[in-house]
């Protein structure tokens, strides 16, 4: 199935199976074309690309950070005009988190493990809801790389899918035997 997005036809097929049940994949295309209708039309510190035109996956290009953070400072630097996130939908969108990950630059800190995978619980099955807009994914996305002090590698690795999905699942497993940590008030 193609829909139209701005005189673009946006594939609404893709890597994810079909959906066993023709109602949740309804929900998550209606829900998906409608973020990105309002991405484009609002958001102003990042955009978004369709990979392949599969509104299923996405780039996202994080043009602002913090200028007074390190990650800024990198940026700076190395002349890096965004970070670039990867967001996959799960086929039960969005009562299901989608599966974000940093692709570029490689980023140390800020919450970034292995493979580009990023450890915040709203991004969890227990963390996350419905209620949850891509825009405020990426705002808290942000936020984390701020907070976690994230810093530009210069060590020249690339993150990898497979990497990054094995270290979402051992976060999973981890969170699910030990629970979260709440930070004191004091650290945000």
């Amino acid at each position: 199935m193609n829909i139209m997005s701005k005189n673009k036809k946006v594939k609404t097929t893709g890597p994810n199976p079909p959906s066993r049940s023709p109602i949740v994949n309804d929900v998550r295309e209606r829900r998906l074309m409608k973020e990105l209708q309002d991405i484009t039309n609002n958001a102003t510190t990042f955009t978004v690309e369709l990979v392949n035109d599969n509104l299923f996956e996405w780039h996202v290009k994080l043009h602002t950070v913090d200028k007074d953070s390190h990650l800024a400072e990198g940026m700076r630097k190395n002349n890096i005009s965004y970070i670039l996130l990867n967001m996959t939908f799960p086929e039960n969108f969005p009562f299901a988190p989608p599966f974000v990950r940093v692709v570029a630059p490689i980023v140390e800190g800020g919450y970034v493990l292995d493979g580009g995978a990023l450890c915040l619980e709203l991004l969890t099955p227990t963390g996350w809801t419905a209620a949850y807009t891509i825009e405020a994914i990426v705002t808290q996305v942000g936020s984390a790389l701020i907070k976690g002090n994230a810093k530009i590698a210069k060590d020249g690795r690339k993150f990898s899918l497979k990497a990054a999905q094995s270290s979402y699942k051992s976060l999973i497993k981890t969170h699910e035997k030990y629970g979260w940590v709440t930070p004191p008030k004091a650290e945000g």
